[in-house]
């Protein structure tokens, strides 16, 4: 099985910029249902995502 990294470098953005875009979580939804599964370094980096969020250091950005 061939490794991607494609949902931790969405996450890197995302941390990166500050927010979540819809362009961004849109990217993310794709690749996990392209995948099938969620290994345990991409459920980490959304963990890591999510947790931000919470404290309020990522923002959500609505869509236009």
């Amino acid at each position: 099985m061939k490794t991607t990294y494609v949902i931790r470098h969405l996450v890197e953005r995302a941390l990166y910029i500050r927010q979540l875009t819809p362009d961004i979580e849109n990217e993310i939804n794709y690749e996990l249902t392209r995948l099938g599964y969620i290994s345990d370094a991409d459920y980490e980096a959304l963990e890591l995502l999510m947790a931000e969020m919470d404290a309020g250091r990522i923002r959500l950005v609505p869509s236009i």
